[in-house]
């Protein structure tokens, strides 16, 4: 280009991008001109002209944009997103899962190689099932010759239309921002709030489809009167025509704008939505000649205008950490995801249903804890202003539940969040659900009928039969359920360790240390590979961990896994026939614990004793041991009469039965560490 004599840096850059200005309109390449504006730095006065000619020309580009948006375009979004597109969601969303799986195993202190070695296969076999990527067909010139009503007449107009995601396309998030904001404003402008107060429809989409099913292709009903709301998902405007994609709590439904129909609203509210805003409509019902029921609509309202976009149709929510951080945009494109927790909605409910029936009582009972107690966990720490009180959040529900059985409640529980401080993994949070319930007059096998009840009865509620998939695994949960002790299941692994010879040869105690059987078992513990085995302060604490190592694993199938060591069960009765382990169990299945029941120690003495063990434990560093809780043995020694005790992992069970490999896709908003923030050092 020419430069006039005289001119300034400015003038100079202004003709540099009128120059400029058609080739990047036609190649999409809007972004070059802010980079442009800032070579003009002669002088402030410059700069300023130069930055507002730029944002004129950057609206001038957007406005192109979305005229120039061939048919072509739509008709290829259509078909990549025709039939299968649940399924591909949820193929892609088990690949980020199933990543983040691979992740977390590579990532732990102690690698499990051959765990890696499996989890990196599933992975494999997971992306070799994806379909050859689908591209959108690029848009066709919208000149003269531009094909008829699809292509666009002079300048790219023409009939051809398009959503506000192609005119979104290459804009940046703060742009996409200002123009929603300045859409809002020219409602409100209008007379009419962006923002409404309340709609009232007449069918979900759910009740919209099922009452209409019988509509045959091409066919109206004129007399019919509905009215549906949702949040826009997909708008493709042909001229005169327009189809919204909407989506409800229940599912989708197809909007047909009409101009015909609409008149001299059509235009105002084409123009107004983009994807993302809730909109409510009011019309007929047509099916279209393709078979889709659709809301011939005679009257639209904007509900809400979203001021950010919906997540890119094309790459999706990919981020595994940015679906839980924004869980909510995780819900709205991935449908699995809300199917998840509604059913989670629905196992809770059916537990407690069960129960109540029953003649349970659900009472709530502190957070709040001065003494932590009911578990073997480090607890988070507070301090209570008011009451001068250094306090910690509970790790169990248990002795204020059992305080309640011996004032008189028989059948109690309670379903709730329960903390602890402790590591993060695909199967731990620190933060978690779980339901306790304790009966009088019961003991651990009432409780092990109670839960195959309760399992098998949420599994045909949730997933309609007690045959579930998990993971490429199929998981049997009709009762009854295979019954093994612990002790017998770490023989299976280790021959020489008999636990209960072991321990007569060591004196029929539970001594900490110096015993034969103890040094035996731990040389036979040792050459298995079990780590810490060598540090065992007893026969009973090196079973659990023997087992923990060994067994646990190997437990697919629901598995009663009884009669647990004493010392690592210091609120089970003692076993009635077997000395050095306790009436208690563990339910496993899919190598992880689901449940975790006793015959409830109700003797106030050995009760006593068991919690000072726990103390000198804590006093010599560890952390996760609990002190000696006076109220509760002041309570104890009032009375308690036999009991039967059980609790169940919530989020565990929801995995189960949702086939969620992590536990943070069971939990709406799992706590993650700042994005940004480095992880503390060990």
């Amino acid at each position: 280009a020419e430069v006039p004599p005289g001119s300034t840096r400015a003038d100079t850059t202004m003709l540099l991008l009128r120059t400029l200005l058609p080739a990047a309109v036609s190649s999409r390449c809007c972004r070059l001109v802010p980079p442009l504006a800032a070579l003009a730095s002669a002088s402030p006065a410059d700069a300023a002209a130069v930055r507002a000619f730029s944002m004129q020309q950057a609206a001038v580009v957007a406005a192109q944009r979305q005229r120039r948006v061939h048919r072509g375009v739509l008709g290829g979004l259509r078909m990549c997103s025709g039939g299968g597109g649940s399924a591909l969601a949820d193929l892609e969303r088990d690949i980020q899962a199933q990543g983040e799986v691979v992740r977390e195993l590579k990532a732990a202190a102690e690698r499990d190689e051959a765990a890696i070695k499996a989890a990196v296969e599933r992975l494999l076999a997971l992306k070799a099932q994806l379909p050859a990527p689908v591209e959108p067909p690029p848009a066709k010139s919208g000149g003269k010759g531009g094909g008829g009503r699809g292509g666009g007449g002079k300048g790219g107009g023409g009939k051809g239309g398009g959503g506000s995601g192609a005119a979104e396309a290459e804009l940046s998030e703060s742009e996409i921002f200002r123009v929603r904001l300045d859409k809002a404003q020219a409602v409100a402008a209008g007379g009419h709030t962006p923002y409404a107060y309340s709609f009232a429809p007449t069918h979900s989409s759910a009740a919209f489809a099922e009452a209409f099913d019988s509509l045959s292709p091409g066919a109206e009903d004129a007399s019919a009167e509905v009215a549906l709301c949702g949040r826009v998902m997909t708008k493709r405007s042909f001229g005169k025509l327009a189809f919204f994609t909407v989506q409800d709590g229940e599912g989708t439904f197809q909007l047909y704008l009409d101009k015909k129909r609409l008149g001299a609203a059509f235009r105002p509210f084409l123009d107004a939505t983009d994807g993302g805003d809730f909109v409510g409509v009011k019309g007929g019902v047509k099916r279209t000649d393709k078979g889709e029921l659709s809301v011939l609509v005679a009257e639209a309202t904007l509900l809400t205008k979203a001021l950010r976009p919906l997540p890119d149709k094309w790459k999706g929510l990919a981020d595994v950490n940015k679906r839980y951080r924004q869980r909510y945009l995780d819900m709205i494109v991935n449908p699995r995801v809300r199917a998840t927790f509604a059913a989670r909605a629905r196992i809770t409910a059916y537990l407690r249903r069960y129960l109540d029936e029953r003649g349970f009582l659900e009472i709530e009972t502190p957070c709040l804890n001065a003494q932590p107690g009911g578990a073997e966990a480090k607890p988070f720490e507070t301090y209570h202003n008011a009451l001068g009180l250094d306090l910690t959040l509970r790790i169990a529900t248990e002795l204020y539940l059992k305080r309640l059985v011996i004032g008189g409640v028989e059948r109690v529980y309670e379903l709730g969040r329960i903390f602890r401080n402790e590591g993060i993994s695909t199967r731990h949070n620190p933060e978690f659900t779980s339901i306790e319930l304790y009966q009088a007059y019961a003991d651990y096998e009432d409780m092990m009928a109670l839960t195959e009840e309760l399992v098998a009865g949420a599994a045909r509620h949730v997933a309609g039969g007690t045959s579930v998939e998990y993971q490429g695994a199929s998981i049997d949960l009709a009762p009854p359920w295979r019954r093994v002790t612990m002790a017998e299941l770490v023989a299976e692994k280790l021959p020489q360790f008999d636990f209960f010879a072991l321990r007569e040869a060591d004196g029929g105690s539970d001594a900490a240390s110096g015993g034969e059987g103890l040094a035996a078992a731990r040389a036979a513990a040792q050459a298995a590979g079990v780590a810490g085995a060598g540090e065992a302060p007893s026969l009973g604490e090196l079973l659990a961990l023997c087992f923990e190592e060994l067994c646990e694993p190997e437990l697919v199938q629901p598995t009663f896994v009884l009669d647990h060591p004493t010392e690592v069960s210091p609120l089970a009765k003692p076993h009635r026939t077997r000395p050095g382990v306790t009436e208690r169990f563990e339910l496993f299945a899919v190598g992880r614990e689901l449940a975790n029941a006793f015959s409830e120690l109700t003797d106030p003495v050995d009760q006593r004793a068991r919690f000072e063990a726990q103390a000198a434990k804590k006093a010599a560093g560890d952390e996760e041991a609990c002190g000696v809780d006076e109220d509760f043995l002041t309570a104890l020694e009032h009375g308690m009469p036999p009991t039967g005790g059980l609790g169940i992992g919530i989020d565990r069970l929801v995995m189960l039965l949702t086939d969620s490999p992590s536990i943070k896709d069971v939990i709406a908003f799992p706590l993650l560490r700042p994005e940004g923030q480095p992880a503390p050092k060990e």
